[in-house]
């Protein structure tokens, strides 16, 4: 069994399997080849974490394949140490000792799917390619967010205040009477801000900047 490190672009999404059964491994990543899905191999829970905190490790772009019952670490303890690590990639759990409860906790904790062994092919390769989609989307609405941010961080501490007085739904002539502003100044500061969040009406700005709020 070979292990795959980092021979593709940083860009390819890479498809992380984790299990301490050779066979299993072997199995996966031929399979994942044979459609051209880049993937890494790991033994065991603890391979894999030592991996994934290494500074070169792209731990945004791809998805998780795990075995639920590992030594040392299982897979539950693995998802449950990535979730404190800050991990977003859709996790897919697969085990020949599946249960109810224990799927449902897994599920509760983020994962997407959850296979039990013996599994057909085309059942895996549907649930990677779920996967990625959710993980792709993922990437995108975070880099959605980031250049709202960095918008944001262009606008003036007026601009910011009247952005946060508009988004709450005042009015001008409300935002003017707080601010000590005239109504006409308060509209050439919205103008501004609107022009530098790079929208065209109130209902874009709402949203780009409710949805790079952070959760509470």
């Amino acid at each position: 069994m070979q292990n795959k490190q980092t021979e593709n672009l940083p860009t390819s999404p890479m498809v992380h399997v984790v299990d301490d059964d050779e066979a299993v491994l072997d199995s996966v990543s031929m399979l994942l080849d044979s459609i051209g899905q880049a993937n890494t191999c790991y033994k065991d829970a603890q391979v894999f974490l030592d991996a994934y905190i290494k500074p070169d490790f792209d731990g945004h772009n791809g998805c998780i394949m795990l075995d639920m019952r590992m030594p040392v670490i299982s897979g539950i303890e693995c998802q449950h140490r990535l979730k404190q690590l800050g991990c977003n990639m859709p996790i897919i759990f697969v085990t020949g000792h599946g249960d109810v409860p224990t799927a449902v906790e897994a599920m509760k904790e983020g994962a997407i799917e959850f296979i039990q062994k013996p599994f057909r092919e085309q059942q895996l390769i549907d649930a990677i390619q779920k996967a990625l989609q959710i993980n792709l989307k993922t990437q995108k609405q975070t880099k959605r967010v980031q250049q709202t941010q960095s918008k944001l961080a262009l606008l003036t501490k007026r601009e910011t205040q009247i952005l946060e007085a508009v988004v709450s739904g005042k009015a001008n002539k409300v935002i003017a009477i707080e601010l000590h502003l005239s109504q006409r100044t308060v509209e050439i500061h919205r103008a501004h801000v609107m022009d530098k969040m790079e929208v065209k009406s109130l209902a874009e700005l709402v949203k780009i900047v409710v949805d790079a709020s952070p959760a509470e």
